[in-house]
């Protein structure tokens, strides 16, 4: 037998062998297509959206006042009350009453006006708004914790991968799966 016939016997057959046992090893281990899904927590943010609630509020307010110093309810007592203390005494007790008439009315006057005034009053309707806010949950995604092979990991995936992950050349594929839409 030729040397270099029995050298590529020897080297083809330990080829053969070799594929061989890598065949049998994928057949007798094979590699997983699908890791197994061990739970799945949904991630949340609580998002609060503000918006303006108005509504019309009936308001009273004081009056504006068009004589603040009061000169008319101080002019028109002074003149009463001298009028009235006028006809009181005779001689210098009716100066004298005269005059405590006019300092008497005048003040009576001016408080009399002043209680006028501050119980006058104006109503109006006016807008009123304040904001408030309404507050939803928000999916950021899910946190995926898998089995493959004998090792254990934990994923965040846009969408919930139900009871297991497709794997493709030993890398979880992540992507939600396409389906057809009705025509």
């Amino acid at each position: 037998m030729d040397k270099s016939l029995l050298i590529g016997l020897v080297t083809g057959a330990v080829a053969v062998t070799a594929i061989g046992g890598v065949a049998g090893y994928k057949v007798m281990h094979p590699e997983p297509v699908y890791a197994e899904v061990v739970s799945v927590k949904e991630v949340t943010k609580t998002i609060r959206t503000p918006h303006q609630v108005c509504k019309d509020e009936v308001v009273t307010r004081q009056a504006p006042v068009k004589d603040q110093n009061r000169l008319a309810g101080t002019a028109i007592g002074a003149v009463l009350g001298g009028v009235l203390g006028n006809q009181i005494g005779g001689g210098n007790g009716r100066t004298l009453a005269t005059v405590a008439g006019v300092a008497g009315g005048g003040y009576a006057g001016n408080r009399v006006q002043k209680n006028m005034q501050e119980s006058d009053r104006q109503t109006s309707v006016e807008k009123r708004c304040k904001t408030e806010y309404e507050s939803h949950e928000k999916t950021l995604g899910y946190d995926v914790t898998y089995h493959l092979g004998d090792k254990n990991g934990v994923v965040r995936m846009d969408h919930n991968p139900g009871q297991r992950i497709p794997v493709q050349n030993g890398q979880l594929i992540l992507t939600a799966p396409v389906t057809a839409s009705p025509a």
